[in-house]
């Protein structure tokens, strides 16, 4: 706590670093996610290659993906939003297609009966349903970001994990603890507050 108390603001920059990577990944493979799983939810073929894909791009090893990506973009922040965001598509973008499939087939079915065209439909039908879907997506898809992330500082990214390794390196466990400890708060707090949204989206659809 004595080291914390004295670089307190170390540990804000390095927080600040770690969210700022986090969301920007976790918009862009939304958007993508989105897209990908609208155009896949009514088309089984689509639906199977595009798990095949991101699923492949999930197996990747952090460490590996990290290194790909160097000659491409370089070391930085770049290096690990993409990595980043191709973690979180097989996730997310399973969650949008899953979550539009599973909507009743009857209210579907009212709905072209009201005169609804299919951008009706998705907006004020299929979407809102399947939103308690997508959002335990996003919550799974945010808490493993925010845990990889800190890997991100082997390729100088910033963020959390620098305290960590720069801890390892210089043998300062008050370091490598102020790191460790604030990834997995922030990760719990992310959690939290999207499972309450969840559950909340979940009750309102049962209503």
């Amino acid at each position: 706590m004595s080291w914390f108390a004295r670089n307190w603001d170390l540990v804000a920059i390095a927080l600040y670093e770690h969210v700022l990577i986090a969301l920007t990944a976790l918009a862009i493979a939304a958007a993508i996610s989105l897209v990908l799983g609208v155009w896949a939810a009514r088309r089984p073929r689509v639906f199977a290659a595009t798990l095949a894909v991101t699923g492949a791009l999930y197996t990747i090893p952090t460490l590996a993906f990290l290194a790909l990506l160097i000659p491409v973009v370089g070391l930085g922040k770049a290096n690990v939003i993409i990595a980043m965001v191709a973690f979180s598509l097989v996730i997310m973008t399973r969650n949008v297609a899953t979550g539009i499939r599973d909507v009743p087939g009857d209210m579907v079915e009212a709905a072209k009966g009201m005169g609804m065209s299919a951008r009706q439909l998705l907006a004020r039908v299929e979407f809102p349903l399947a939103l308690p879907v997508i959002i335990a997506g996003l919550r799974i898809a945010t808490v493993t970001v925010i845990s990889v992330t800190t890997v991100g500082a082997y390729v100088n990214a910033g963020g959390l994990g620098t305290l960590i390794f720069d801890g390892i390196a210089t043998d300062n466990p008050p370091k490598i603890w102020a790191g460790a400890l604030t990834a997995c708060a922030l990760a719990v707090v992310a959690d939290l507050a999207l499972a309450r949204l969840e559950d909340m989206l979940r009750r309102r659809r049962k209503a």
